[in-house]
């Protein structure tokens, strides 16, 4: 059963699926990601989405409405679940991410999520001074002194 869930190239179903077919539908799946130190995650699709909707939901639940960093991270969380939902195949979500593999798409998500709470404390967006603009323009030019 697992075969037919992870190779979404093939529509038969595991019962009629022959030796040949599991034997290049197992060949297809991937066997690295060719960086050391991430490893493939077969389900990566699912973990994935599950990532992005809990940066959504934590983000929501701790940044204020109106803070640039939590427009910034629905914006682009938000296209990426879109992404994830209206494609199957995982190179597709790749390319149209255009932000790496599955594997490093799952770990930008959870440094996202370890980000959150830090950025909820931190606050960055509420300013406890006095900030002075100067306009330039405003100024009017003093002439020079005669030597």
């Amino acid at each position: 059963h697992q075969v037919a869930e992870t190779c979404s190239h093939v529509s038969l179903k595991p019962a009629a699926m022959s030796f040949f077919l599991r034997a290049a539908c197992l060949q297809s799946l991937k066997q690295t990601t060719g960086i050391v130190g991430l490893e493939v995650i077969p389900n990566g699709r699912q973990v994935l989405g599950d990532l992005v909707k809990q940066v959504l939901r934590s983000v929501r639940a701790s940044i204020p409405e109106d803070a640039g960093y939590r427009k910034v991270v629905e914006q682009t969380y938000e296209h990426r679940l879109s992404i994830i939902e209206s494609n199957e195949d995982p190179g597709a979500i790749e390319a149209a991410i255009g932000s790496g593999q599955l594997e490093e798409l799952v770990a930008q998500a959870r440094d996202e999520l370890g980000l959150i709470p830090k950025m909820a404390e931190w606050k960055p967006w509420v300013f406890d001074h006095t900030i002075k603009i100067q306009d330039e323009d405003a100024k009017k030019e003093e002439p020079a002194e005669k030597k």
